[in-house]
């Protein structure tokens, strides 16, 4: 490990590892996504959607190839054994930094399909990873606040169809769906201006998860419901890259896919919507009784 060297330095190589890592892989990724998208059938797409998915996870392999070399980071996983690379999962994770996204990939990568997260709209833009998030399908959503769609009604809904066309393609070869319930990421800031009732989560948007479960209930296998603690405090992307994410703890706790609501109307039905909002409010309960406990032992 070259963590033995100044931070400024680390920091350097590890930032200069992951664009060399990102700029090979990403050219490659795009050229077999071209051939799907001049060949629009679904034989070309079940042909080179597990090409993609295999290319991808190349990628993540040398991401943590560089976060070995780089960083001395404990690691406190348990849940992750037993898991099926040939199935599909909904997972969900609470969300605190930029970080999450690399822990939560170093981690699952090859051990349950590829995640797919959902993303800001304005992160196409960014280079490079935009036009690979493209070429993977992730799918792009503009989550317009309440305001804005009393007065453009005609956006309301958007976001669900945006999810429901992903969740259509997903259905066809394993696939993991990624949402951070939450929405965004957790500042005690964001926390009293929601005047959320938990005190380590924000409160959770259902929409998203109940419009995958009820495109694909009959696909996941389970629900992976992830929590991840940072006991020396949530890191900056420039903090982790300094070498200077000591601990990190994560928890992943399997959970039947209910049943009872999968096929239910969130949008339409209030009663159907107000049984999801019990079931994630509970879902949150627990987990931040567990994020409590693990950083009082930590």
């Amino acid at each position: 490990m070259l963590n033995f060297l100044p931070a400024p330095l680390v920091g350097l190589i590890a930032s200069l590892l992951m664009v060399l890592n990102a700029l090979f892989w990403v050219p490659i990724l795009l050229l077999v996504s071209f051939v799907k998208l001049l060949i629009p059938i679904k034989a070309v797409r079940l042909l080179i959607d597990p090409i993609l998915l295999h290319i991808a996870e190349a990628w993540i392999a040398g991401n943590s190839g560089w976060m070995r070399l780089t960083q001395r980071t404990t690691w406190d996983v348990q849940g992750i054994e037993g898991l099926n690379y040939r199935s599909w999962y909904l997972v969900n994770c609470n969300h605190q930094s930029w970080v999450d996204i690399l822990v939560l990939q170093h981690l699952f990568n090859r051990r349950i399909p590829l995640l797919k997260f959902f993303l800001k709209q304005q992160l196409i833009w960014v280079p490079v990873m935009g036009l690979a998030w493209w070429a993977l399908e992730f799918p792009f959503m503009r989550r317009h606040s309440e305001e804005f769609l009393k007065q453009h009604p005609e956006m309301r809904g958007k976001d669900q169809e945006t999810t429901r066309k992903a969740c259509e393609k997903y259905a066809l070869i394993p696939t993991s769906v990624m949402n951070f319930l939450e929405g965004t990421r957790f500042t005690p800031a964001k926390q009293q201006r929601q005047k959320s009732p938990y005190k380590h989560l924000l409160k959770p948007k259902v929409g998203g998860m109940a419009l995958a479960l009820n495109a694909m209930g009959d696909k996941f296998q389970a629900i992976l419901d992830v929590t991840i603690v940072y006991p020396d405090g949530a890191p900056t992307f420039s903090q982790f890259a300094t070498g200077k994410l000591h601990r990190v703890t994560v928890r992943v706790r399997p959970l039947p896919v209910p049943q009872h609501l999968v096929q239910g109307d969130y949008a339409g039905d209030p009663a159907v919507r107000e049984a999801y909002q019990q079931w994630v409010h509970q879902m949150w309960l627990n987990k931040d009784a567990q994020i409590e406990a693990l950083l009082a032992s930590s």
